[in-house]
């Protein structure tokens, strides 16, 4: 269900981005990243690297950030690692953008138990508010796309916006969620409903001791 991304012109890319370079905020956690991995193994470090660029990327055009194929190559040298394998874990992976996004990228996820719990109605309150799926907003405020399970199920429907969960979704709840990321405004992450996590609406029924603190019931089973 993923849009293919428009991605920009390779002249126009090496232009902009052919002196990337990690920057005063990235370039302290490159090292500790790649000294997570025994030596020899530095390859492994490919991914939270890229996140690391991608965020670099969100910081220096006020988005959320994607992938220039320059910003690309710099961190396969980064780690040593031919730039198609680089490629090839960011075009696999749905957390890594290939094309500019907007400052809130919001994926909505259309996959069946979102669909059976109202993802349709999701999508209308994002397409009401001028949102087009698989594009950005002429303010560049919202990239809109319909992604697949994002392992939220037991509170569907959902989505996710940057780095956050929205969900238990209604109209008129994403409706909310959107105008308040409009205003400047951080909206409630989580369920939108009156429910811990995948607790049951209202709270717990059973070991409600646990919500607060890790309690032992040991002594009240004996």
């Amino acid at each position: 269900m993923a849009d293919a991304p428009h991605i920009p012109d390779e002249a126009e890319m090496r232009a902009r981005w052919g002196g990337f370079a990690w920057d005063d905020q990235s370039a302290p956690q490159v090292d500790g990243i790649i000294a997570r991995y025994p030596p020899g193994r530095q390859h492994s470090a490919i991914m939270p690297l890229l996140y690391l660029a991608q965020a670099q990327v969100g910081r220096e055009t006020g988005t959320y950030g994607w992938l220039p194929v320059p910003v690309i190559e710099h961190v396969a040298r980064t780690v040593d690692m031919p730039y198609i394998r680089a490629l090839e874990v960011v075009s696999f992976y749905t957390m890594f953008n290939q094309a500019p996004v907007g400052r809130h990228l919001v994926q909505v996820c259309g996959t069946t138990p979102c669909m059976l719990r109202g993802s349709d109605d999701v999508m209308a309150a994002c397409k009401n508010k001028g949102l087009i799926k698989g594009k950005t907003t002429p303010d560049g405020l919202f990239t809109l796309m319909e992604v697949e399970c994002m392992g939220t199920c037991a509170n569907a429907p959902m989505v996710q916006i940057n780095d956050d969960n929205y969900e238990d979704l209604t109209y008129d709840s994403m409706t909310e969620i959107l105008e308040t990321l409009a205003a400047g405004g951080t909206p409630k992450p989580g369920p939108q409903i009156d429910r811990h996590a995948s607790a049951p609406e209202g709270g717990p029924t059973t070991l409600k001791a646990m919500v607060s603190e890790n309690h032992d019931y040991r002594g009240e089973w004996a």
